[in-house]
């Protein structure tokens, strides 16, 4: 492992990059199955611990390169030869790629990350030694193409149902404890009836003890079915929950931008909304629906004691389902409607907070005051009428419970009367009736539970349904390094929802080193532009090409990579300097001198420097903590971190002092020397920094020529409007 410089902190902690060993052996592994893969591709967006992929995530990274894994727990000699190459774990946090095994020799062949693709042959004693006693099988999967027929492609998973498909084991064995559980739930009934028309009578004292021990034992199993069952219940609900809440965060974070949403808070309700369906597929809902089945089970039982008992039981069923039927209508408006409003109050709640400061001076509190109780009022009476609606529904199931009860005594009493009913048969189809309503009455108590999971369900739906930028099975041109050569091929752009477009037929190219300003009035495209350049946004005609290659057969991240953007609207994370800096790290990772280097060139050096903390002091949420300038300066040391070969500069100055800008432009003319630079900027005095100035208006290109011709023709007035 490469050893680099440490960077000096309040804490004297230094870091550097690190050698990730699992995705290096998950890029030879793939490499071996012929599958073209990035370090970039196959991280993107997972959560890495300290910039290092981890035996958990390690699935997650294969799918992206049409691989299978499965992690198993095996001794080195007992691996499957017909699934090698296999990914080896070893101690300490260690991994390798074992090739192949000849146990008579004692032999293992193996390729070992920080010897490159190069094949090792090591002894399998010392092999066994350092292996953790965990591997991970890698296979391909089989790729379907467009000329099998439709009947043998493969289905696209649901997002949600094949999640829980996943784990139809767990959920077979919840049934198979259900199964049990009610056929023991018949065990007390025939003990009532036993004791009393056998016990009783005879005074039979032995027989009493006897019955007494099997129905004792009988409940001893059925808490421990019971408690198995609600613990295979949240275990699969809450192995669902982890990777349907990782699915909705990367589909939200790979996001296409004309796919974001038009609301932030509204955005965020619709993901919270989650928690419902997590809430519904838990045990009270999947044991009650389990239990539903059984209600004919112990409709028959009742019918075998006495026939007539079991008609109170049949009517009782049939008014509680016909009375939830004809609650689901209105229970389906308005937990849509409570949705909605939630979403809308919970916007107003979001974009008040994050713009505190603006509602302050703009004395709007009263407005946004206005909004928020108006909202809150119609949310509580919608609310109101939802519970009222959903308890009318348990209470008529609880009364309809209590009533089939009361209606199976009456009969049973005229049954025992006529003879044809025990005592003990009347208490036993007593308590069997109770036992046949009470799965009616959950199922019927979780209907308002059910719509509101099923609007949450159709709303996560809809995100899940918005485009991404890495579709799943696409393939990227791999391009680690570019030269910068950018050309824009009759491009347009409209954005979404809307009725003008921001470029329209834009051609122009940019060599490679070229250092080329964008001037023109505001909301003439200008930003646009880089936007594209980014691959943020897709034209709706035409073709931004980087080096002669369509961006869209770009990776993104591997494209951002080589890009250092400054946008004009700065946005900081919650934390330190450094995570700021370095936030888009990556599975590279960054090393102390690179990140001392991007101090150095950004201005942050004296604030560093000065502050107790050094590159670990707080900035605040959305860094409050700095002032405008210094976090434009934390903005310029993200775009130069990891020296890319390409720079987009939006206005990067706006905020500094002159004396700021000065120093900025010294540093970057060293540092851009041999980069593609492109400048947005307002600002005559940024234009000592390039040789080209573009002139942008009404989404046209009006003029594009050497600096100082242009600056001469603007100032004379030649440059006219776009038409």
């Amino acid at each position: 492992m490469t050893q680099r410089e440490p960077l000096e902190s309040s804490e004297g902690s230094s870091r550097s990059a690190v050698q990730d060993e699992l995705l290096e052996c998950l890029q030879t592994v793939a490499s071996c199955h012929d599958r073209a893969t990035t370090a970039e591709s196959l991280t993107a967006g997972l959560p890495l611990e300290q910039g290092r992929l981890t035996p958990g995530v390690f699935p997650r990274a294969a799918s992206r390169a049409g691989l299978s894994a499965r992690l198993v727990k095996s001794r080195l000699v007992q691996l499957n030869p017909a699934l090698f190459p296999v990914v080896l774990l070893l101690e300490p946090g260690r991994a390798c790629v074992l090739l192949g095994l000849d146990l008579k020799a004692r032999k293992a062949r193996v390729i070992f990350p920080e010897l490159g693709d190069a094949e090792s042959e090591v002894a399998l004693d010392g092999l066994q030694a350092s292996y953790s006693g965990q591997a991970i099988y890698v296979r391909p999967r089989f790729h379907f193409d467009a000329r099998g027929p439709e009947v043998n492609r493969q289905r696209s998973r649901h997002w949600f149902w094949g999640v829980i498909r996943e784990n139809r084991k767990l959920y077979r064995d919840v049934i198979a404890g259900s199964v049990m559980i009610n056929l023991f739930a018949v065990a007390m009934p025939l003990f009532v009836l036993n004791v009393y028309d056998r016990v009783v009578p005879n005074h039979a004292t032995e027989t009493l003890w006897v019955l007494a021990i099997g129905i004792f034992v009988v409940l001893c199993f059925d808490l421990a079915l019971r408690l198995m069952r609600n613990a295979f219940v949240d275990l699969a609900a809450s192995r669902a929950d982890v990777k349907l809440s990782s699915s909705i965060m990367a589909r939200v974070l790979g996001l296409r931008m004309e796919a974001r949403p038009a609301s932030t808070g509204s955005f965020a309700a619709t993901l919270q909304s989650f928690e419902s369906v997590r809430a519904f597929i838990g045990s009270a809902t999947v044991v009650a629906l389990v239990d539903l089945p059984f209600v004919l089970m112990f409709a028959g039982i009742i019918a075998l004691i006495g026939p007539p008992l079991v008609i109170p039981v049949l009517v009782g069923i049939v008014f509680v389902l016909l009375y939830a039927l004809a609650a689901q209508g209105k229970l389906h408006e308005l937990s849509e409607t409570t949705w909605r409003v939630s979403a809308q109050r919970n916007a107003t709640l979001v974009e008040s907070v994050s713009q505190l400061e603006t509602v302050k001076t703009l004395r709007a509190e009263s407005r946004i005051q206005g909004i928020w109780e108006k909202a809150s009022a119609y949310l509580s009476r919608t609310a109101a009428q939802l519970r009222l609606v959903s308890s009318s529904v348990s209470s008529v199931a609880l009364w309809a419970q209590h009533s089939v009860a009361v209606c199976v005594i009456i009969i049973g009493v005229y049954q025992i009367i006529e003879g044809n009913l025990t005592q003990g048969g009347l208490i036993a189809a007593y308590l069997l009736s109770s036992r046949a309503m009470a799965p009616i009455s959950q199922a019927a108590a979780l209907l308002a539970q059910y719509h509101q999971s099923s609007t949450a369900l159709q709303s996560l739906n809809g995100v899940m349904e918005r485009p991404v930028e890495r579709p799943e099975g696409k393939a990227f041109v791999s391009r680690p390094v570019i030269r910068g050569e950018i050309r824009f091929d009759k491009v347009s752009l409209r954005y979404p929802e809307q009725e003008n477009e921001a470029l329209r037929d834009v051609s122009l190219t940019i060599q490679a080193g070229e250092k080329v300003a964008l001037l023109g009035r505001i909301g003439c495209g200008k930003t646009t532009l880089n936007k594209l350049v980014l691959g943020l946004y897709e034209p709706t005609a035409g073709a931004v090409m980087i080096d002669g290659v369509d961006l869209r057969q770009f990776d993104p991240i591997q494209l951002r990579r080589q890009i250092g953007y400054v946008p004009q609207d700065v946005s900081l994370f919650y934390g330190t300097l450094r995570e700021n800096i370095v936030a888009g790290g990556g599975a590279e990772g960054v090393d102390d001198e690179a990140l001392l280097r991007a101090i150095r060139l950004s201005g942050l050096e004296h604030l560093v420097n000065t502050h107790p903390q050094g590159v670990d002091l707080p900035v605040g949420e959305r860094g409050q903590a700095l002032s405008g300038g210094q976090r434009q300066s934390v903005a310029v040391a993200r775009a130069l971190v990891h020296d890319p070969q390409v720079l987009l500069l939006d206005e990067p100055t706006s905020s500094m002092d002159h004396t700021s800008e000065e120093a900025f432009k010294a540093n970057l003319k060293s540092f851009a020397r041999a980069k593609t630079m492109i400048v947005v900027t307002h600002r005559t005095s940024l234009l000592s920094l390039v040789d080209r100035i573009i002139v942008i208006d009404a989404g046209r290109v009006v003029a594009d020529g050497p600096r100082d011709k242009v600056v001469e023709a603007l100032r004379k007035g030649q440059i006219g409007r776009a038409r």
